[in-house]
């Protein structure tokens, strides 16, 4: 056991030493480092940050493409649009409110058989008809949640 421990002792003291004539970073080695990382930092992570926005954006707007590929489906089988009452809810689940559709489809008009929610987790704001002057409107409110705003603040709109 004694043996094993001077053993030891031995490649402790030659491990210590090896570090020591390698002597490690210096205090600015390491600050160099540092500032580095800081300056890449500063230049990539907006540019990532921007890249995020921008897919939510275009999510939202490939979103209300796909409302409005629907809708017009509703429409040829309906005749009329869904109300802003009976929503964007009657593409996935038959309205019971007037007017009641007559050639509703049985699996309904999306896929997956529930409304998606906009990038940023909220709801959809859908108008029939809408105040623009359209059969429909399907707007979101952008990353804020607020009505106006600029860039991806901006409501993303069905009719622009």
């Amino acid at each position: 056991m004694r043996r094993i421990g001077t053993t030891l002792k031995k490649r402790l003291q030659a491990v210590g030493a090896a570090l020591k004539s390698n002597g490690g970073f210096s205090f600015i080695e390491i600050m160099i480092v540092v500032v580095i990382i800081g300056i890449l930092s500063v230049l990539v992570v907006p540019r990532f940050m921007g890249i995020t926005d921008k897919a939510k954006v275009a999510a939202a707007k490939q979103q209300i493409s796909s409302f409005g590929i629907a809708l017009n489906q509703y429409y040829l089988d309906n005749g009329n649009y869904p109300t802003t009452e009976q929503g964007l809810t009657a593409l996935v689940q038959k309205p019971g409110t007037e007017p009641l559709p007559q050639n509703y489809s049985e699996k309904g008009y999306l896929e997956k058989k529930q409304i998606p929610k906009d990038p940023w987790g909220r709801d959809f704001i859908y108008k029939s008809p809408g105040e623009h002057g359209n059969d429909y409107e399907i707007y979101c409110l952008g990353a804020d949640g607020k009505e106006g705003g600029e860039g991806i603040n901006a409501e993303i709109k069905s009719w622009e």
